[in-house]
Order: C-alpha cells, then structure tokens, then sequence
C-alpha cells in the first residue's frame, strides 16, 4: 500500500460521519417530494424563469469577479505597498459578513438616497431591484473566493519566475502576460468553480438588494423561499433543481481543475 493512499483508521469514523452531515440532509428532500408532481414543478414558468436568471446573473457575477478580482489578487500577491494587510482584509470581509449585511451595505450605497445613487438617479439610472443589482450583490459575496484562490496560488509559485523575466529585459506588462497568467492558469478553474457556485446560491444580499421579482430578480434561492411559504412541494423541487445544478457544475469542472494542477 503506497503512504498516499494510507488513511489511518481512526480518521474513518469523523469522515463518515462529515459525509453523512453533508449528504443526508440532501437525500431528505427526496422523501419529502411527490414524484408524480416534479416534472410539472419543475417546468412550471417560476422554476424556468429562476433557473434561466440564477444561471445567466451567475456567469455574468462570474466573469465580472475574474475581469476584477484577477487584478485584484495579483495586486494583494505581488504589491509591496503599505497597509497591504488593511487591504486584504477589507477584500476578504465578504467572506464573513452575513450576506444580508452585504445587501443593506449596497442599498444606502447604490439606492436612490445613498451617495452614489442619488448621482446615478439624477441621471435615470436606477439599480436597486434590477437585474443588475442581482449580479452586483452576487459578485460582492462572491469575488472573495476567486480572489482567496489567485492569490494563494501567486504566493505559493513566488516571484521568482516574474524576477527572472524582468533580468531578461521583461517589463510589468509583459512579464504579466507571459509569466503571471500562465502562473494562475492552474488555479484559475478551481477558483472561477467556486466563485460560479456561490453566486448561484446567493440569497440574502440579493434580496435585500433586488427584491425578489419575477423574471427580473427572483433567482433559484429566492424561488424557493417564495414558494416555501405557499407550497412546500414546489420549493422542494425547486432545491433538488438547485442541488443539481450545482454538483453538475462542480463534477464537470472540478476535475478539469485539478488535472491542471498536475
């Protein structure tokens, strides 16, 4: 037996219990749902219009956080400016905020009576319970995690490759693109994994933010409580739909990720 693939048997017990913790709660949906009404629940127009927005607002949150958490977290690894720390922090303070603290932080920002958004409504522009303000409030809780595993990955690489570029006649830009990026590539689709994933189970700084409107703001999560409190057979369905979603992102990408860390 090769010392990888020993797992001491004292570790077994806590393990199983942990898998247990994670997936019987999961497997509790399936008793409770009737199986004669999920095909109708599932194509009902609310569970097509949430599946439709929770899918679209989470790949535009997604490919928004990588457009700016990537700058961002080659800044945090790379940068020797003061109060690095400070900054960091601030970046990371998603992460353990409750997300309906997040939402209410974006409202008295953005809302028609904060700072920025009194200036955005003198010249029509409203976000609050819009589209937009789902795919904000989604990349305010959900660019940490990509910005967590790019940074992470520079730090472990070090700057010795970027320094060895730079001897080479490299300026910063060049030496970003041909050695920085193909640094982060590896830990680029574990990250983004991550940061889809959360975004699409995004649900108290969404409402808080957006609202919870048809078609407009009401995504998966928030479909869900919607229907909780009129029809719990609806909101099941509506869970499973979200739990699959979510393991056939994680399943489809998660290996391709790893392969690249190889």
């Amino acid at each position: 037996m090769s010392a990888r693939s020993a797992v001491p048997r004292v570790l077994w017990l806590p393990a199983v219990a942990a898998l247990a913790l994670v997936v019987l709660p999961v497997l509790g949906l399936l008793t409770r749902v009737d199986p004669t009404r999920l095909p109708a629940l599932l194509l009902s127009p609310a569970a097509l219009d949430a599946l439709r927005l929770s899918v679209q607002t989470a790949a535009l949150s997604t490919a928004l956080s990588l457009l700016l958490g990537g700058p961002l977290a080659v800044v945090l690894a790379r940068s020797r400016m003061r109060g690095l720390r400070v900054v960091r922090a601030v970046v990371l303070l998603p992460l353990v905020l409750p997300p309906v603290v997040g939402g209410l932080a974006l409202l008295y920002l953005l809302g028609r009576t904060g700072p920025v958004g009194g200036l955005l409504d003198a010249v029509g522009l409203r976000l609050p319970y819009t589209t937009t303000a789902v795919v904000l409030a989604q990349v305010f809780v959900a660019m940490p995690f990509l910005v967590v595993g790019l940074e992470g990955a520079l730090r472990t690489a070090g700057a010795r490759y970027e320094q060895v570029a730079a001897t080479l006649g490299a300026g910063p830009w060049l030496a970003f693109r041909r050695v920085t990026v193909p640094l982060l590539l590896p830990a680029l689709g574990s990250s983004l994994v991550l940061t889809f994933a959360r975004a699409l189970g995004e649900f108290g700084a969404t409402i808080t933010f957006a609202g919870s409107l048809q078609g407009t703001t009401r995504t998966l999560p928030l479909a869900i409580y919607t229907e909780a409190q009129s029809d719990v057979d609806a909101a099941v369905a509506m869970s499973l739909l979200l739990v699959v979603l979510a393991l056939v992102v994680i399943v489809v990408a998660r290996p391709k990720a790893v392969e690249g860390r190889l």
